[in-house]
């Protein structure tokens, strides 16, 4: 029934805001110094808090890979007084809502509660943040979920790929393993590597806050001094910058289906260059854009190699990659490499036409918008407005930054970013006259 409660407040926050609306944030700090940012939002009794810390499982301990990402699914299973069960009791009694993930560059916590509710909500989240017990049932019982993902993900041809392509781009640097850890390295966490872990991630040296809702900017301030202020200070250091280690070519990794699976990219941009706009334009033609996509018309639709294929910019916090997707046939994989590669020097050597420019721009201006949906995705937006050191008229400013990319822009940026010879193609399957190269 509370849960129902909490699901209607949400649903009725939603149908309260319209898609865009004036986005008013307030920064505020709290009197023990914790830095946030706020919006207002009082038509329905109900707010939702945004934490990150940046660092994510990238701050794992040298020979404890997988402890971060062990440790946060281990968060609300047991703290202060109350084991597993009975936590989740008293959360469900208060129709709240928490969500714990864990990233290469963030761990991110979000909180959702009724005005009513508030302070029982915060002081059980507060419980479970520094109060967390990680019983050894517990831990024994998460570390086997773990251990059955990463086996999942081992007989999984995407997953494969994914995992090859950032051990050769990234080597012994976090970004070159995941961040689950290993079987073996799993296996070998103890209870005291989850309290270690907790406190390298859950810092206040590192630590992001957005908040919406029926909150004020005194209560959110009180609010962030009970729930964070006995954080510890400092956290572990943050890794160092990576280097991208893959050169042009192909690597096939054997793996017995019929249909071949590819991970493939180069180096990339940093979020903050003047010139991430004209890049993010260029990508939504060349892949990001769906059937409107230039690689999905001529890999899909002229020549029927794949049902989908997409690509990316990638900017993480220590290194920067364009990268792409695509499945096919173990028939036409070699063919649908082939023709990537020909879009990609064709988007370098050519940029793209008036027609494409203006498609693009209506597309990424028109659907910006819509992400404001509610308190949870603005919270979320405010998080990582902050975490990419974007400044605070972001939202009011950002589609202007679309519609100033010229053609020209875009034609330079895509002669400097795209190079189709640099491209690596990780191939997990059985592809046709395709090999591995040096």
């Amino acid at each position: 029934m509370m849960r129902s409660i909490l699901t209607a407040a949400v649903t009725s926050v939603i149908l309260a805001l319209p898609a865009w609306a004036a986005v008013e944030i307030q920064e505020v700090t709290s009197e023990g110094g914790i830095d946030a940012w706020l919006v207002e939002e009082h038509s329905i009794p109900f707010a939702v808090i945004e934490i990150r810390f940046k660092g994510g499982t990238s701050l794992d301990a040298e020979g404890k890979r997988g402890a971060i990402n062990l440790m946060t699914g281990l968060i609300e299973e047991g703290a202060g007084e109350m084991d597993a069960r009975a936590f989740a009791e008293a959360r469900e009694s208060l129709a709240a809502s928490f969500s714990f993930n864990a990233y290469d560059d963030a761990l991110a916590i979000s909180a959702q509660f009724l005005t009513e509710n508030r302070d029982a909500s915060i002081e059980l989240l507060r419980t479970a943040l520094i109060e967390t017990r990680f019983d050894q049932d517990a831990v024994d019982r998460v570390r086997g979920q773990v251990t059955s993902i990463i086996k999942g993900d081992a007989k999984d041809p995407g997953r494969i790929a994914s995992a090859t392509f950032d051990a050769m781009a990234f080597g012994d640097h976090p970004y070159g393993s995941s961040g689950k850890g290993t079987l073996e390295s799993v296996a070998g966490l103890t209870q005291a590597d989850m309290f270690d872990a907790r406190d390298r991630v859950m810092a206040k040296d590192r630590l992001f806050v957005g908040a919406v809702g029926d909150i004020t900017a005194e209560e959110l301030g009180a609010v962030l001094d009970r729930l964070l202020g006995d954080l510890p200070d400092t956290g572990a250091p943050q890794p160092a910058e990576a280097s991208f280690a893959l050169q042009g070519g192909v690597t096939v990794v054997p793996f017995a289906t019929p249909q071949s699976v590819a991970i493939f990219g180069h180096e990339g941009m940093k979020r903050d260059d003047p010139d991430f706009f004209a890049a993010y334009v260029m990508n939504q033609v060349l892949g990001a854009g769906g059937f409107s996509s230039r690689l999905m018309e001529e890999v899909r639709e002229k020549r029927g190699l794949t049902y989908g294929i997409s690509t990316f910019l990638v900017p993480m916090d220590h290194a920067e990659t364009v990268q792409g997707q695509v499945a096919s046939s173990n028939a036409t994989m070699a063919e649908a490499i082939d023709v990537v590669r020909a879009e990609w020097q064709r988007m370098a050597e050519q940029g793209l036409t008036d027609q494409e420019l203006q498609d693009a721009k209506t597309f990424l201006t028109g659907a910006y918008p819509l992400r404001f949906d509610g308190n949870g995705p603005i919270a979320n937006i405010l998080v990582g407005m902050q975490s990419q050191g974007l400044p605070l008229d972001y939202i009011e400013t950002r589609n202007a930054k679309v519609e100033a990319v010229t053609k020209e822009d875009v034609a330079r940026v895509a002669g400097e970013l795209l190079d189709a010879d640099a491209l690596h193609f990780v191939v997990v399957g059985q592809p046709e006259n395709l090999e591995s190269t040096e």
